[in-house]
């Protein structure tokens, strides 16, 4: 069974959110991603506190592509220090996980 991960980034844009998406489902990186939002966003950033409306981009992958994906992600982003955490998935169902193991380039 894959090692699966659910990784999250957020964007200031749904069009930034979705370019991200697209390009790492394209490359097989991950197989699918989830854009959500708006959300709302309270962080304190460079010394002050910022109120920001995001969008998410949720994407499911193997923990052994995690640095390609993180590396990816940075690539395209447009913030100078974006939100990259991945979680295990530490159960799904057997059609699911082999259906993601199967859409994932783990060469």
């Amino acid at each position: 069974m894959i090692d699966a991960i659910r990784i999250v980034t957020t964007t200031g844009t749904r069009d930034d959110a979705q370019r991200i998406a697209d390009a790492l489902v394209e490359r097989r990186l991950v197989a699918c991603a989830q854009v959500g939002g708006p959300i709302r966003s309270t962080y304190r950033w460079q010394g002050e506190v910022h109120r920001d409306e995001e969008f998410t981009c949720t994407m499911k992958t193997a923990r052994a592509l995690y640095e390609r994906v993180e590396q990816a992600i940075r690539q395209m982003h447009p913030y100078d220090e974006p939100e990259i955490l991945a979680t295990p998935i530490v159960a799904g169902s057997a059609g699911y996980l082999r259906w993601l193991a199967e859409q994932v380039d783990l060469s």
